[in-house]
This record gives C-alpha cells, sequence and structure tokens, in this order.
C-alpha cells in the first residue's frame, strides 16, 4: 500500500521545510524585533517606514513576494545568494529571504501589541534616571513584552510552516513540491494527501503545545 513511498524522498522534504521555518523564523524574529522597535520609535522617519513596511507587506500575497525573490531580485537585479549555478541552494535562500520578510511585518506586530502591555510608567521611570531610548527598550520593555507574546509568536510560528509550501512556487523541493510529484505520477491522491496532512500536524502541533506551556510558565504577573 505504502510502497509508492520508496520512490520519494518524503522525509528530505520534510527536513527542507523543517530548515525553511527555522532560518526564516530566525530572520522574521531579528527583522520584526527590529521594525518593531522603529514604530514606538521617538524618530518620525523610523516610525513611518515601519508603519509602512508592515501595512505594505502584510496586505501582499506571499506568493507575489516569494517570486519577486526569485523573478526580482536573482534574475532581474541579480542577488542571488551564493553561487549563480547552484540553482538548488539559491532557490532555498530565496525563498528564507522572502518569507523572513513577509513573517516579519506578523512578528513585529505581535511583539509591538507586547510592548504596548508594559506599564508606561516602567519607562518613563527608566528615562528619569538617565536612561537612553535603546536601553529602555532593551533593557526594560522587550523583555517583558517578549514574556507576554510567546502565545501569538506561537501562531506566527505555526502559521510560517505552512506557509513555507507557498517556495514550491520557486522549485524548492520541500514537502508541498514532493507532495505534487507524487499526486501527478501516482493514483492514490487522497493517502498522499492524507501522509502530508499528517506530516504537517506533527511538525505543528508540538510546536503550539510546547510553546502554550511556556507561555504560561513565562507570562508576566501584573
Amino acid at each position: 500500500m505504502f510502497d509508492f513511498l520508496e520512490d520519494y524522498d518524503v522525509l528530505g522534504a520534510f527536513w527542507v521545510t523543517v530548515k525553511l521555518t527555522v532560518l526564516s523564523g530566525i530572520g522574521a524574529l531579528v527583522w520584526g524585533t527590529l521594525l518593531a522597535a522603529m514604530r514606538v520609535s521617538p524618530v518620525p522617519l523610523m516610525r513611518g517606514f515601519g508603519t509602512a513596511y508592515v501595512n505594505i507587506v502584510r496586505n501582499i500575497p506571499l506568493t507575489v513576494i516569494i517570486v519577486f525573490t526569485s523573478l526580482g531580485l536573482a534574475d532581474i537585479f541579480g542577488v542571488t545568494l551564493g553561487a549563480a549555478d547552484d540553482f538548488e541552494a539559491q532557490g532555498f535562500r530565496l525563498a528564507v529571504l522572502g518569507l523572513s520578510a513577509y513573517t516579519a511585518a506578523f512578528v513585529c506586530e505581535a511583539i509591538r501589541s507586547g510592548i504596548n502591555t508594559v506599564p508606561v510608567g516602567q519607562a518613563e521611570a527608566a528615562r528619569a534616571i538617565g536612561l537612553s531610548f535603546s536601553q529602555v527598550l532593551t533593557l526594560i520593555v522587550l523583555p517583558q513584552a517578549f514574556r507576554s507574546v510567546i502565545g501569538p509568536l506561537a501562531n506566527v510560528l505555526i502559521a510560517l510552516t505552512k506557509n513555507t509550501t507557498v517556495a514550491a512556487a520557486i522549485g524548492v523541493a520541500e514537502a508541498a513540491l514532493v507532495m505534487k510529484e507524487m499526486i501527478e505520477n501516482e493514483a492514490q491522491t487522497l493517502l498522499i494527501a492524507a501522509i502530508f496532512a499528517l506530516g504537517f500536524v506533527v511538525l505543528t502541533l508540538p510546536t503550539g503545545l510546547i510553546l502554550g506551556w511556556l507561555a504560561k510558565r513565562l507570562a508576566v504577573k501584573r
């Protein structure tokens, strides 16, 4: 019944999905945190850039962004992010770039909501003793903000895991691309779909449970 699976590297495809999720998640967390800092910055230009970025990027379909990173950056502007003849690695890196840029907009909003939960008096007290804006943000505000938004960030990570399927649009050999090839070549369409659905449940369910438990343990008591 499952003999046809031997002809396809299903586990390898899911491993690519995991790598896409982890690397894109790290990139999105770093860039999203910087965007959140910009959005609460006292500098109007930085606030404007952060607001414009979030409002524009999160309203563009992810497929468009992924295709732009491939066709726009690589083909038009010559941005290869590696050896030009290594198309597989190049496509993977461009997919990570596109997923990070897109997901960062949602990470930013999650962190900004956490920043808004920190009492204003704490920031004012920190400024009163001579701390700069960056010191207040990194030492006082962000540590509390992160603890209060672990749950929302878990939802963003789960969505990112599922969004990695869009990387198939530029030929990255992750789970969705292998599933497409299997459906085209095999007759067991429902069985194939069930296998890949189960695979994504295995990836995302523990993530939600672990981060949900962590959110309760690290919740800020007010």
